[in-house]
This record gives C-alpha cells, sequence and structure tokens, in this order.
C-alpha cells in the first residue's frame, strides 16, 4: 500500500453506511462518479496526499472490498 490507498480508504470511512448502501454495482462508471461526488473533471478521484491518480476501476474495487469489510455488500 502506498499513501494513496491509505487516502482512498480514508475517503471511503467517511462515507455513511447510508450512502454505502445506495451504491449499485450494474451502475456505469458515470454514475459511479456522480454518486461519490468527488471525482475530478478528469476523472480521477480528487483525493489530498496522494501520489498517483485513482481512476473509477481502481474506486470501485476498493469501494466493493470496503463493503464487504463493513458487511454492506449486496453480492
Amino acid at each position: 500500500m502506498d499513501e494513496t490507498d491509505v487516502s482512498l480508504r480514508a475517503h471511503l470511512t467517511r462515507l455513511s453506511d447510508e450512502h454505502l448502501a445506495g451504491y449499485d454495482p450494474s451502475w456505469t462508471d458515470d454514475k459511479v462518479i456522480e454518486w461519490d461526488g468527488n471525482f475530478r473533471s478528469d476523472g480521477n478521484l480528487f483525493l489530498v496526499c496522494c501520489e498517483r491518480d485513482v481512476d473509477v476501476q481502481e474506486f470501485r474495487r476498493v469501494l466493493e472490498e470496503h463493503l464487504r469489510y463493513r458487511g454492506l455488500s449486496k453480492a
């Protein structure tokens, strides 16, 4: 894990259970970006203290791991 991984996971921990429960893995990338509301116009997640960009595919992968960890996964 690098600094960006830590920042991404910190971002996810700040999201409420109610917000996270609204996530649907069948959404398009554009819908995920809209739902999160923290993506830049270039399609990467806006994070402070990051060494690299996080695109929506990485965001989805880590988000779905996070949902399983918090017991909110729909799978």
